[in-house]
Order: C-alpha cells, then sequence, then structure tokens
C-alpha cells in the first residue's frame, strides 16, 4: 500500500529535520503530512560526556531559524559557547598586529558574534523537535521516484512506496535525490584534508575564534565552554596525511608552531580526523516536483564556517515560498520552485566565489600577494564602518532575508 504525503524530505540530517518543522509550522499542510526519510541508523548517539568533534560556527540568523523550530532553547547548555572576539591573520603577520584583523561584540554593541555548537547534539535536537511535532520519521535508503501528472512516487530499497507533491533532497553531498534527477553539478577539489581535534592550550581562549591564514591552508581554533578548542587545519593532502601519521608529541609541536603559539603550547585531547574538502554547486536547485536544499544543492570551503549557516538559510527561504503558495496542491509547481531557487542559488554562488577567492588569495606563498594580503587586513582594520560590515555579514545582519532569520 503506497502512502501519500505533502512533502517528503530525504535527509535526516540538521537541513532535513528544520526544513520538515518549517515547513509544517508555516503551511497549511499537517505535520503528520510531512515526512522525513531517514538512513538506517536512526537519531545519533547523544549519550557521549564530550564533545562531538564536528561543531558549528553559527551566527545570528541560523540561531534565529532554530528558534523558530524550538530547537535552540532545548539545546543543552554545556553544548553551546557563544564567543565574542575573532582574530584572523597572515602567517605573516602576527594575531592582533601587523598582517591581522580583529572583531569585538562590543564595537556592534551586540551579546556576542555568535555561537559554537555541539554536532551531535544539534541534529539530535532537530530531530526530536520534527518528532515532536508530529512529522512521519521514516528509515530506509532512496532506491529511484518518478514523476506523476500531480506530485512524486518514491520508491525505498526494501520495497515500500510514498508519493507527494514535492520531493526534497537534503542528503547532502552525494544526494542521490539529486543524482536520479539528473541534476549535474560543477566544482573543484581543493587537493585538501580538514584536520579536526579537540585542543587543550596552555593560555586561556579569550572566548575568541582565531584563524591563522598559512600558505597551505587556514588554522582555526573556535572556542569551547571547558576552555580548550576545537582545533579545523585546512592543509594540502600530503601534509594532512603526514601530520597525521606523527606520535601525538610531534603532532602538537607542530601545531603550535602552525597556530604562532597564538594560545601557548598546545595539546591534543582526541583522536584526530580529516575529511576532504571541495566547493561543488548544483547547477539547478530544482527540477520538476524536486527540490535541493543545503549540502545537496551546495558545499563552500570551511575557512569562514558558513555551510550549515547558508543551509539553514536555505530552509527558511523555502518555507516563506511555499507558504506564498498558499495551496498545498502548488507546492511542486515549477513556478513555486523557481521563486526559492532565485533567491538562493545566487547568494550562495556568491558566498562559494568569496570563500573560494580568499582560500586562493590566503593560500598562496607568492610573495606579491602575501603582501596584498598584509596590507588588505591592515587597511580593514584601520576602517572601522567596513570592518564592523564584515562582522555584521558574518552574524547574518544588516541584509535582507527570510523572516525567520531576523
Amino acid at each position: 500500500m503506497t502512502r501519500e504525503f505533502d512533502v517528503l524530505i530525504v535527509g535526516g540530517g540538521i537541513i532535513g529535520a528544520t526544513a520538515a518543522r518549517l515547513i509544517a509550522a508555516r503551511t497549511l499542510t499537517a505535520p503528520s503530512r510531512v515526512a522525513l526519510i531517514v538512513a538506517d541508523g536512526g537519531a545519533p548517539d547523544v549519550a557521549s560526556t564530550d564533545w562531538d568533534l564536528r561543531v558549528y560556527a553559527l551566527g545570528r540568523a541560523a540561531e534565529s531559524v532554530l528558534r523558530e523550530c524550538g530547537v535552540w532553547p532545548a539545546l543543552p547548555p554545556d553544548r553551546v559557547f557563544a564567543y565574542e572576539r575573532m582574530c584572523v591573520w597572515d602567517a605573516t603577520g602576527e594575531a592582533g598586529g601587523r598582517g591581522s584583523l580583529s572583531f569585538d561584540c562590543a564595537e556592534l554593541g551586540e551579546p556576542n558574534l555568535g555561537s559554537i555548537v555541539d554536532g551531535r547534539s544539534l541534529q539530535a535536537g532537530c530531530l526530536r523537535s520534527a518528532r515532536e511535532a508530529g512529522i512521519a520519521l521514516l528509515t530506509g535508503s532512496v532506491r529511484n521516484f518518478e514523476v506523476l501528472p500531480a506530485g512524486v512516487r518514491l520508491h525505498l530499497a526494501d520495497g515500500r512506496e510514498f508519493t507527494a507533491t514535492l520531493l526534497i533532497g537534503a542528503d547532502g553531498t552525494q544526494s542521490s535525490v539529486r543524482r536520479l534527477a539528473g541534476i549535474t553539478t560543477a566544482g573543484h577539489s581543493y587537493d585538501q584534508d580538514a584536520i579536526v581535534a579537540h585542543v587543550r592550550p596552555a593560555e586561556p581562549h579569550r572566548d575568541t575564534a582565531w584563524q591563522r591564514f598559512l600558505p597551505t591552508g587556514p588554522l582555526a581554533f573556535l572556542p569551547l565552554p571547558d576552555g580548550r578548542v576545537s582545533l579545523v587545519w585546512s592543509t594540502s593532502r600530503a601534509e594532512a596525511a603526514r601530520l597525521r601519521a606523527l606520535p601525538r608529541a610531534g603532532f602538537d609541536e607542530e601545531l603550535t608552531s602552525a597556530s604562532g603559539a597564538v594560545l601557548g603550547r598546545c595539546e591534543t585531547v582526541t583522536p584526530l580526523a580529516a575529511f576532504p574538502l571541495v566547493i561543488q554547486y548544483a547547477l539547478n536547485y530544482v527540477a520538476p516536483r524536486v527540490l535541493l536544499l543545503g549540502d545537496a544543492a551546495h558545499v563552500v570551503h570551511p575557512l569562514a564556517g558558513q555551510g550549515l549557516n547558508l543551509g539553514l538559510l536555505d530552509c527558511a527561504v523555502l518555507a516563506e515560498e511555499l507558504e506564498r503558495a498558499r495551496d498545498v496542491r502548488a507546492f511542486g509547481d515549477l513556478a513555486v520552485l523557481r521563486r526559492y531557487e532565485r533567491r538562493r542559488r545566487a547568494e550562495n554562488l556568491l558566498a562559494a566565489a568569496a570563500l573560494d577567492g580568499l582560500e586562493r588569495l590566503f593560500s598562496n606563498a607568492n610573495p606579491a600577494l602575501t603582501r596584498l594580503r598584509s596590507v588588505g587586513l591592515e587597511g580593514i582594520a584601520r576602517l572601522p564602518f567596513v570592518r564592523r560590515q564584515f562582522a555584521r555579514r558574518a552574524l547574518g545582519l544588516g541584509s535582507e532575508g527570510p523572516r525567520a532569520a531576523i
């Protein structure tokens, strides 16, 4: 027997669950008419006493979206940490001095510059919010789907079938929905890996997010509530392999040196993990009765921590456009889907291009570019208005966006 829904969302991660919750809250469809297809394995285990190696730096706009879903207030207080300052500097300069750029929430009259959030807790919170709202959670993997005159029929690998007016792919970088819809992607590999771990520095992090641009890629320290920092060290694939093969003491020594000892001697306190870095964007976000969200539509370099922030804004814009449609039967109309695509594709491409340009500019040992980087950072630091605009943009303030992000 085929079950019928208004919206089927493939992908039980943060983006899929947030989209389901917003659509159910904003539109005329009943929560039970929205289904979330979760991969085998279900919800993440949140019993761990330590932070996940995946952490997210979320701005004010992303926080607002999660507040509307009821997720933000329910997060464990010890798994969210608001940071107040940010310091970015070039390898040829020094933190807080020559060739650096700093932001402070006090300059903006804001309580903070954003929050560092535990990935495992956030994903569990989003799924819990969807479940409590009455959204149908279905476990399985997609085999294929077919577009019907008034909807989509989705076939799971175990033989179950579901129909819906709209099918949403929120199933990540290797999206099966995108592939089955015939939507192609462009982009390239950076030939870089990001090494992640939690680190205990000898000196206090001072509620500051630190990022140093090295010729092989950026190195970031994100502050955690117990005095540790979350490391995201992007470097060439060969260098990442060499670093991960070092004894722990050897890696700590290299990390201390690469960070310019900005927080003194570094001691890694978790195993190292790594993931490959790419820029990837779908040439189209929509197809008949099909739409892409988050990493299924766009993947950016992590140097500014914008990936999840962009995805959450996708969810908020989509909910607005479906609300404008007023009729559930119109959810899959291309005119409705194209409005979402126009609002998000240009914004996401701009962010991807800007981050790609920054990565190319800063991950370069060319002497002329080295001087240009240093002068550019110092120039911005001397212009308070420009510096404030940079910081406000990172927070998601002062730009036209979805209602949920205000």
